[in-house]
């Protein structure tokens, strides 16, 4: 049974949206009203804003549900919470390697890839809305939770064992499609998404690289919509990690954008957290009674990605491996 059923709790997720949307009005209107090169400090600032909102909020949904079902519901829907946005946050690394190759590929200037990420996050919040929802309807029959726990496993197991490629948007096929619709402009002008060239629209490759980004994210929402499934069914616990982690995503990029191939090792970390959050779903749940233990599957989420990490800075990988170049040639050219 839900604890906050959208019926009755309604109110609860449009003041979640409300706030939301009030930070991304204050991040693009106030914060970043012009482009610019986002330093690491500013990234590492915000990066610590949304830390600090999510342990906020945790602290806050604590004290509430505790005053509404008593200090058992309590401190088992905030550790749900809590690891459902470390597990999250985790996979959502995974995106900054796309970025990179992505931003690489395209050519997109450092003062305007905030505004792409910024369309791009917007994006994955409603999509991943859309994810969720889609997912709550589905877990009240009780053959998808094995459904997912399989998939996760396979996912996992494919992550481990293949390597990465190098992105090649030309083969992508919403790209292909799109591009026999509207033309796409060789070069970046400014900030502008799309351009009226000779009396007809082009789209820049600044909305390519956006469009890619989104596609991008619907594939990674395939994993991780599932996986906190594992975590926790209660929907609204479900939304606000996913939400609370996308938006700390666009900081971490920019903090992590220069370093992020040291972290090699990552890929390996997540297989394996994607392996357990199946194996959760599909064997030790029902090992445990019906639940294994959310504060063991915290601890064990936080210690392989923090060994993988550790692992990555004392093995380095050789230099000049898995660099991506860039494309210039992208599109066509306008006169």
């Amino acid at each position: 049974m839900n604890l906050f059923p959208f019926a009755e709790y309604w109110w609860l997720y449009a003041a979640f949206l409300v706030f939301v949307l009030a930070m991304l009005a204050i991040d693009l209107g106030i914060f970043n009203r012009k482009e610019h090169v986002v330093s690491f400090k500013e990234a590492a600032a915000w990066s610590v804003v949304w830390v600090i909102l999510a342990m906020t909020f945790a602290g806050g949904f604590y004290w509430y549900t505790l005053g509404k079902f008593g200090a058992v519901a309590a401190k088992a829907s905030t550790l749900e919470f809590l690891t459902g946005y470390v597990l999250e946050y985790s996979l959502s690394i995974d995106n900054i390697f796309i970025f990179v190759l992505v931003f690489a590929y395209f050519g997109i200037p450092a003062k305007y890839k905030h505004r792409v990420l910024f369309y791009g996050i917007l994006g994955a919040l409603i999509f991943r809305a859309i994810f969720i929802a889609a997912g709550s309807a589905l877990m009240q029959f009780h053959w998808v939770i094995y459904l997912f726990g399989g998939f996760l496993i396979l996912t996992g197991i494919k992550m481990f064992f293949t390597s990465n490629e190098e992105i090649d948007p030309e083969k992508n096929l919403l790209i292909r499609t799109f591009k026999r619709f509207m033309p796409v402009t060789h070069s970046i002008d400014g900030k502008s998404f799309f351009l009226k060239l000779n009396g007809r629209w082009h789209a820049t490759p600044l909305f390519i690289a956006l469009l890619f980004l989104e596609a991008t994210d619907v594939i990674f929402a395939v994993d991780s919509v599932p996986a906190i499934f594992a975590v926790t069914n209660e929907p609204f616990i479900v939304f606000s990690s996913n939400i609370f982690a996308i938006m700390g995503l666009r900081s971490m990029y920019f903090m992590l954008a220069g370093v992020i191939d040291k972290f090699y090792l990552l890929k390996f970390g997540l297989a394996v957290v994607l392996v357990f959050v199946g194996l959760k779903m599909v064997w030790l749940n029902d090992a445990f009674d019906g639940k294994f233990p959310i504060s063991y599957s915290l601890a064990f989420i936080i210690s392989v990605i923090a060994a993988s990490i550790v692992f990555s800075l004392l093995f380095p990988r050789p230099v000049g491996v898995g660099e991506t170049s860039q494309n210039p040639d992208f599109g066509e050219k306008v006169d």
